[in-house]
């Protein structure tokens, strides 16, 4: 089996393809290690003690490098995590039930949205699903619609996107001129 790596825009993370898909629908960002426990292959990952974040996307895993890690340390003990997971085909996730999960409100984003607003938001999403997600997902990250409210639109940044240095550029640039471009009642871009 052969993994390809490329580098992304955030230097602390690289984005591995496994050549076959890893989530069928949608991604699961996986920012910390108490988040990782759903996923035997994202423990193991962070087991490394190098890792400070695993993204999972259709057909690719981003891994973002702890502050003090050079990629030239950490990729063997990625690809061998990555190979031995995908050679095994073992869960991407454990079994168990919804019965314990608690969704905690963001406290950022503790208003309703109005219904009045709701044409607005559908063409957001649909923006962002067809242009925005696809782009940023070439660079093993994901952009995730929080809230509208007010002219103001709350997003995400996920996977090689969270904490990259361009991250701001792409979001100020590139996503808000794009969203105000064809929904012009968006007067500003908030990152979450």
């Amino acid at each position: 089996m052969l993994i390809e790596i490329e580098k992304t825009p955030n230097p602390a993370t690289r984005k591995f393809l496994p050549g076959r898909t890893v989530m069928e629908h949608g991604g699961r960002d996986f920012p910390n290690v108490d988040a990782a426990a759903a996923s035997p292959l994202a423990e193991a990952l962070f087991a490394t003690g190098q890792v400070d974040g695993v993204y999972f996307g259709r057909d690719f895993v981003s891994v973002s490098a702890a502050p003090t890690v050079e990629w030239t340390n950490l990729e063997a003990d990625v690809l061998s995590v990555l190979l031995d997971h995908f050679l095994l085909d073992a869960p991407l996730f454990k079994p168990g039930t919804a019965a314990g999960i608690e969704v905690a409100p963001d406290a950022a984003l503790s208003f309703e949205e109005d219904p009045a607003d709701s044409d607005i938001i559908d063409q957001i999403k649909e923006l962002l699903e067809t242009r925005v997600r696809p782009a940023v997902a070439q660079d093993g990250g994901d952009i995730v619609y929080r809230g509208y409210k007010d002219g103001k639109l709350f997003l995400e940044m996920q996977g090689a996107c969270s904490g990259c240095p361009s991250s701001t550029v792409t979001l100020k640039r590139g996503v808000e001129s794009l969203i105000k471009h064809y929904v012009p009642e968006v007067e500003t871009i908030e990152a979450v």
